[in-house]
């Protein structure tokens, strides 16, 4: 079985270009939040149990999930997105043990989850990346990627456990402040890795 590694960050701290580069050293990647969002719009359970919680305005087109009235009503309730949570993160879970055991010919695989930690998704993994940078520079490229106002990228920060506190979970962490150069720092952790899975 190949070792599995999480890779986290706080929004806008770059975990996509850092998968990026794994992808072009032939390691594979599963992306969480894709996974979610293809849950979401083809899991019968998935799509009942969220429609029971959210109700039918959710969906006003089979398969096709309303995300900005999801996002809307979970980013300003506690409790719904504690719901919404529930139903897909063991959802993904499970899509992510399919997806390693077809890839278990690699010497390790990468999961790409923006709550990793937060979700429990942690415990499934050898090792955890943690991809950092200041968070002015990571709300900042954030609004401009999601095209909407810093202050909400602040509001949807505080549904994220805070970098500090991430730190504690990180078996390697990756600085992505512009100034820092990635892919040496990418080298690194990959030769490291390899270097793991030859001993496991």
């Amino acid at each position: 079985m190949a070792l599995k590694a999480g890779i986290t960050g706080g929004i806008g701290s770059g975990k996509s270009v850092v998968c990026d580069i794994f992808r072009l050293l032939g390691i594979p990647v599963f992306n969480s939040d894709r996974e979610a969002r293809q849950i979401l719009e083809s899991n019968p359970d998935v799509v009942r149990q969220v429609t029971d919680i959210f109700g039918p305005s959710v969906y006003p087109e089979p398969g096709k999930p309303d995300r900005k009235k999801i996002a809307s009503i979970v980013f300003n309730d506690k409790e719904k997105l504690k719901l919404l949570n529930g139903i897909i993160h063991p959802a993904v879970s499970k899509r992510f043990e399919d997806w390693a055991h077809e890839n278990e010919a690699a010497d390790y695989v990468l999961r790409e989850a923006a709550i990793l930690v937060e979700s429990g998704a942690h415990q499934q993994m050898d090792c955890i990346i943690l991809v950092c940078a200041p968070d002015d520079l990571r709300f900042s490229r954030a609004a401009k990627r999601d095209d909407i106002s810093e202050e909400e990228v602040r509001k949807r920060s505080l549904n994220q456990m805070k970098q500090e506190d991430l730190k504690k979970y990180a078996t390697y962490t990756i600085i992505n402040d512009g100034k820092e150069l990635l892919i040496p720092q990418v080298l690194k952790i990959h030769a490291l890795l390899k270097e793991k899975a030859h001993k496991k």
